[in-house]
């Protein structure tokens, strides 16, 4: 065999390998259902299970009040409560700290099982993970810590029983000592707070203090995925440069790096779908931090405006937006372009090929909205990708016809050479050359797949449209494997299938993966086959291999694949046949059927 259908041949089999390796040794991790519940705290208001939040020392003002400790025990809150209520969000704002600290989201469910709990994303001090977003100010010169408002300080609402897109809720606080805190907190129809923290003086002194929010997250996500492909945990956005830290890279509360910001900033905390962010306002001077109190287990990220200095008879006020909702396409690309929030997008990890899986999800999302189905939406933005390779996948095709015409006579070089390998290299580039034959020119068309694989993979695993997203029948989740199983026959018997992920549920698939199988069969029998006995043998096994191994993927990215195949071997048929060649996909199987029965004959 000659060196270049040798290479043909290799890169081939290299670039398969890759994707087998990837994913036999990084499968997707098993889908974990989180309680939704939130416990309700019942311990006295003396009583403590050690959570305190605190804000470090390096968010405290410039002008050198030192540290200021914003302590939010895990003690039972009796205190009133102001309700949330919009049109994807329900929850509530404790009076205490002012914090919002109970949120769900009401269009997401936690399973497609009926009765499912709405998810929940934030949680108070004493649910089983409490996570939260609370405010106050750092004191400076003149102020103390016990004169400004924190995490435990008690509002009075000045106005507004309930949090909705139309009615805001006004809380106040006098410290007694001259200086009356403010703070407005508003929220629109999808998952943007806007919290507008004031302070008057009213005192005979100079006051020197800043505003702050913080996130705070007590432990790791029960849910979290701990899976290569996706980040979660920190995310932060200053000045246009991305960091992504994960929950074992937090930095401890005693060594944490502030960031000074110079125009635009964000930070909070991302999950697989759901996420928190703080959103400064546009202009310098805000400080970021995020850190973990290792003693006490908790995650922090915080956001600090610069420090006001007012005299007797100011006021001052500062904003500060929180986004907590679903990582929506749409919701957050609105909240990028149209509310500027800079490169907001980017909250939603599109990976290392971010350049192939932002375009290709926007097509997606188009056509999903076009269509009205994700299933069928994956079906076109396959066709669409095929026909903008066709140019290429012409030319490979045009080369494997003459490749599979040339196959008889490949043979016969091979049996006059023997085993002189030198002769068969020579007869085989002869043959080549005068039949103007690249076999290297199929490899094209294989390597420009396999970023685009791994784009959509990416797509379909990290965006949240794809979740609960059903198809036909019994798919009704894309991002799930495909819950049929040979086992009970495909849903024929009563009984139910393996448990997904199990090793059971990899070897009884499911139809999708049958069907893959088959369309890559379908395939390989229009490519020419490899002269060598053990490459052929290899070639032959990888449909059903693939089968096995793609069973457990996403049902989205199993029907790109299946739809994939089909198109690549309908133009494949066309094309060869436009050349003279007519391929006989099931001719291999009659004939080896003929040498059956003619030997069971003989």
């Amino acid at each position: 065999m000659d060196d270049q259908n040798k290479n043909l041949i290799l890169a081939t089999v290299l670039s398969l390998l890759v994707i087998v390796i990837w994913f036999v040794l990084f499968p997707p991790p098993e889908t974990q259902t989180t309680d939704t519940s939130v416990t309700d705290a019942t311990t006295s208001e003396t009583g403590t299970t050690g959570g305190d939040v605190a804000l470090a020392p390096s968010t405290a003002t410039q002008d050198g009040a030192g540290s200021t400790s914003e302590a939010a025990s895990e003690i039972a809150d009796t205190t009133p409560r102001i309700s949330i209520e919009t049109p994807t969000l329900e929850g509530s704002i404790s009076l205490k700290g002012g914090r919002i600290d109970q949120l769900a989201l009401r269009n997401y469910r936690e399973t497609l099982e009926p009765g499912s709990p709405i998810v929940t994303l934030l949680s108070p001090v004493g649910s089983d993970q409490p996570y939260y977003a609370l405010y106050g100010w750092a004191p400076g010169t003149g102020v103390t810590a016990e004169t400004v408002p924190g995490a435990n300080t008690i509002w009075q609402v000045e106005s507004g029983d309930t949090l909705t897109p139309d009615t805001s809720v006004n809380l106040i606080w006098d410290n007694g000592a001259g200086l009356i805190f403010r703070r407005e907190v508003s929220v629109d129809e999808k998952s943007m707070f806007s919290v507008t923290q004031s302070v008057e003086n009213t005192g005979n002194s100079t006051a020197s203090l800043a505003a702050y929010g913080i996130l705070a997250r007590h432990g790791e996500p029960q849910d979290l995925k701990n899976f290569f492909i996706l980040h979660e945990g920190g995310i932060q956005m200053v000045d246009g440069e991305l960091t992504e830290t994960d929950y074992d890279d937090f930095q401890p509360a005693s060594a944490h790096e502030t960031v000074q910001v110079a125009e635009d900033a964000w930070t909070g905390f991302t999950d697989h779908y759901w996420m928190t962010a703080l959103i400064a306002e546009s202009g310098p001077g805000a400080k970021l931090s995020s850190f973990q109190d290792t003693g006490r287990n908790i995650y922090q990220s915080t956001l600090r405006q610069p420090t006001i200095t007012l005299a007797p008879g100011q006021s001052a006020e500062t904003e500060t937006r929180l986004f907590a909702g679903a990582k929506e396409w749409d919701t957050i690309r609105t909240y990028q372009n149209e509310d500027g929030v800079l490169k907001f997008l980017d909250s939603i990890d599109w990976g290392w090929f971010f350049f192939l899986t932002k375009p290709i999800f926007a097509v997606l999302h188009w056509l999903n909205a076009v269509i009205g189905n994700m299933g069928w939406a994956i079906i076109a933005l396959t066709l669409l990708i095929k026909a903008l390779l066709l140019p290429l996948a012409y030319k490979s095709y045009v080369s494997m016809a003459k490749m599979k015409e040339l196959q008889p006579q490949m043979e016969k070089l091979k049996e006059e050479a023997g085993d002189d390998r030198q002769k068969m290299q020579k007869a085989m580039m002869e043959l080549y050359k005068k039949e103007k034959v690249n076999p290297a020119s199929g490899c094209l068309p294989i390597l420009m797949q396999i970023p685009i694989f791994f784009s959509l993979y990416k797509v379909i695993f990290v965006t949240l449209e794809l979740r609960h997203a059903p198809w036909i029948g019994w798919i009704t989740d894309l991002s799930a494997p495909d819950p049929s199983s040979i086992y009970n026959l495909w849903g024929i018997f009563p009984w139910d299938g393996p448990t997904p992920g199990s090793i059971m549920a990899l070897l009884f698939i499911g139809i999708l993966p049958l069907l893959l199988g088959i369309s890559m069969w379908l395939q390989q029998k229009l490519n020419p086959s490899p002269t060598d006995p053990t490459q052929k043998m290899i070639f032959a096994w990888m449909p059903w291999v693939f089968m096995f191994m793609l069973g457990s993927f996403a049902s989205g990215l199993v029907v790109y694949w299946i739809a994939n195949n089909t198109i690549t071997f309908c133009q494949q048929y066309l094309i060869m046949r436009s050349q003279g060649y007519k391929p006989d996909v099931f001719g291999n199987i009659r004939e080896s059927f003929k040498r059956k029965q003619k030997s069971d004959d003989s």
